[in-house]
């Protein structure tokens, strides 16, 4: 294997490693969503919102890193997706920015719009950014309607390499069921995962019984929605790349892929187990907790085994439906050998960095949250 191809290889893990901890830190957006639902008293409702509250810088950290992954290691994906599709991008930023500038505001002296609203912008935060997310993650498998030209950027009067080939700009992803029915999957496990997370960091009996009763019903939601997007997933033409650079459509490709990598199909069974298992155990057992200590890495692997079948064994990990030719792939869409080294050795920190905001998760998460905690410290 060439150097170059390790390296090409070796990004888009790490881009699937980002994608897959970027879901499971979308646990506190399920949590936001749950503020109405699980919350019924102004004391657990405030309980809610602290306890997400100090891990949503997280999950928007993660997101800017996942997107400058990809701009520093697969710019011409960047600059289709994030240039082309930017209605979609836009959407996912508002909404982000409704949470940030709820925590924010809520609590403070002079907020004429009062709790309730600001509340309401976070349950808004904790349902569309998982959806909108997941919708266009589902566009990885279906595809996008974009055309590539990289000959134009000779062209000195119009130098653009990639243009959308409609005026949707990226909205068009939500006309396709299998995006949506993707999008309602990681909307539903982001509540799954925030029922887990806050039952493990909250201290109150109360509140963690209508978390179980609601996790309750967030599973068996997310099943129905999931087996079917699976196999849909499973069955659908995908897009195949030969040694040439050209693209097919194959049918059952993503079968095919999980079943030839081996490793792969190991990942995705351990990681649904984990997920599974969290689950279970936090339902079936009342004194149970640590559910999210099984489902939060069930989902990491399983979303990176997602990412990794999109991606590997000679396929359009952002295929174009209106040139198939256009698609990209991990070869012509990636950085200089040059920049992925230099890239690929600032990386190595990774695994320090990582160490470096476990350690701290733990030490302020080490005691749970409680009422007589809300009195004493800030409140979001």
């Amino acid at each position: 294997m060439s150097t170059y191809l390790f390296l090409q290889q070796y990004w888009w893990f790490l881009i699937a490693l980002l994608g897959g901890l970027l879901v499971f830190l979308l646990f506190v957006q399920g949590g936001n969503a749950l503020i109405f639902p699980a919350g019924k008293t102004e004391e657990e409702r405030q309980l809610i919102v602290n306890s997400t509250g100090r891990k949503w810088e997280l999950t928007f950290t993660t997101l800017v890193t996942f997107g400058g992954a990809f701009f520093a290691s697969f710019p011409l994906f960047y600059s289709t997706s994030f240039g082309g599709a930017y209605w979609v991008w836009i959407l996912i930023l508002i909404t982000f920015v409704f949470q940030a500038v709820s925590y924010e505001f809520q609590s403070k002296a002079g907020n004429i719009l009062g709790k309730k609203a600001f509340r309401i912008f976070l349950t808004l935060n904790g349902c569309l950014a998982p959806l909108l997310i997941g919708t266009a993650v589902g566009t990885f498998f279906t595809g996008s309607q974009f055309l590539v030209n990289k000959n134009a950027v000779v062209d000195v009067a119009a130098p653009v390499i990639s243009r959308w080939a409609n005026d949707w700009h990226g909205l068009e992803a939500v006309t396709n069921l299998f995006n949506v029915g993707f999008g309602l999957m990681v909307m539903l496990l982001a509540l799954c995962l925030g029922a887990l997370y806050m039952l493990n960091n909250i201290a109150h009996k109360k509140l963690a019984g209508r978390l179980r009763k609601t996790l309750t019903c967030c599973f068996v939601a997310f099943l129905v929605v999931l087996l079917p997007v699976l196999f849909r997933l499973f069955t659908m033409e995908g897009f195949a790349v030969d040694e040439s650079g050209v693209v097919t459509l194959e049918s059952g490709k993503y079968l095919h892929n999980l079943l030839q990598m081996p490793v792969v199909l190991l990942l995705f069974l351990v990681g649904a187990v984990l997920l599974v298992g969290g689950v279970l155990l936090t339902l079936l057992k009342p004194a149970f907790n640590r559910g999210i200590w099984l489902a939060g890495p069930g989902t990491v692997l399983v979303v990176l085994s997602l990412f990794l079948i999109a991606g590997y064994n000679g396929t359009a990990y952002y295929p174009s439906t209106a040139d198939l030719q256009s698609s990209l792939t991990l070869a012509n869409s990636c950085s200089s050998e040059f920049t992925l080294t230099a890239m690929a050795i600032v990386s190595l920190i990774i695994p320090f960095v990582v160490a470096y905001i476990a350690y701290f998760w733990r030490k302020m998460d080490k005691p749970s949250l409680t009422t007589e905690e809300l009195e004493q410290g800030e409140k979001y």
